[in-house]
């Protein structure tokens, strides 16, 4: 395992363990409703949908398809957010 693997690991790990990785989540999700992130996703499932037809589409080629439309639509503001908060908290947790 590389050296940053390993820092990678130990800080989900610190996070899990301190409770901070749900609390991130929740964030990010109310961020993402917030930002109308969840409504364009769906607006643009309807449309794979449509394009291919129901019976055409499994979920695992939906979750293929919109998974990069998905991540690019996650506004900068939200990420850099996310992002200060994980440095936030392992700055008071530095014993990584």
């Amino acid at each position: 395992m590389s050296k940053d693997s390993q820092m990678r690991a130990a800080i989900n790990q610190k996070l899990i363990e301190m409770g901070e990785r749900e609390r991130l989540k929740e964030l990010l999700r109310a961020k993402l409703v917030e930002c109308g992130w969840k409504d364009q996703l769906k607006a643009h499932c309807k449309d794979v949908i449509k394009e291919k037809g129901l019976e055409h589409v499994t979920v695992e080629d939906l979750v293929t398809d919109v998974t990069p439309k998905g991540r690019a639509l996650v506004p900068d503001s939200v990420k850099k957010e996310l992002l200060q908060r994980i440095r936030a908290f392992l700055a008071q947790h530095a014993t990584l």
